[in-house]
């Protein structure tokens, strides 16, 4: 599947979804005790190495981020409608951190024959239940992280950023950590 047509998929859901104001910023501290390092699996491939943190400075807060030290927490319950305020306003958002919780996969595009990571929820699409809502995750380069395997639970905090490929302008979040957990969040979204 082309990149374009997922983001363009992916930005159609966001604008049939409500805006939603920024997320509160607790730590889900509940999850900490699930946690599952995945810094424990072997690499193996695109989508098969483990991943933690690559930087582990901490902001005033204690949570983990740069910049000014506010996290975006994209809650599970308004998870269509705080990416949607996200992506609609992302000069808002440029640079802050951002934390939320997803499956993690890729997708090879042979346009410039690199894997693009997305930690997503599934979410209503054009054909019914067929949507993916997420950002595309990266590490800094020279970190030397890898990935979890596809289909983890993942949850992401990082730096958002924009770039540009091909004339189109893409947001993505910039890793700080990326935690397999044990205990899966709800798969699919509608809010």
């Amino acid at each position: 599947m082309k990149k374009g047509l997922i983001i363009s998929i992916m930005a159609a859901i966001f604008l049939l979804a409500g805006c939603q104001a920024q997320g509160d910023g607790q730590t889900a501290a509940a999850n900490g005790a699930d946690a599952v390092s995945a810094s424990a699996q072997q690499p193996s491939g695109p989508g098969q190495a483990g991943a933690t943190t690559a930087d582990s400075s901490t902001n005033a807060a204690g949570q983990p981020g740069r910049g000014s030290g506010e996290v975006v927490e994209i809650p599970e319950k308004l998870f269509l409608a705080q990416l949607n305020d996200i992506c609609l306003n992302p000069e808002d958002y440029m640079g802050k951190t951002i934390k939320y919780q997803g499956m993690l996969t890729y997708y090879y595009w042979d346009e410039t024959d690199k894997n693009y990571y997305l930690v997503y929820r599934k979410s209503p699409g054009c054909c019914g239940a067929d949507g993916q809502a997420g950002f595309e995750v990266i590490w800094p380069e020279g970190s030397g992280n890898g990935y979890p395997n596809e289909n983890d639970w993942c949850e992401a905090i990082g730096t958002l950023e924009s770039y540009d490929e091909f004339g189109q302008t893409y947001l993505r979040l910039r890793l700080v950590s990326l935690t397999v957990l044990q205990q899966r969040g709800v798969e699919f979204v509608s809010q």
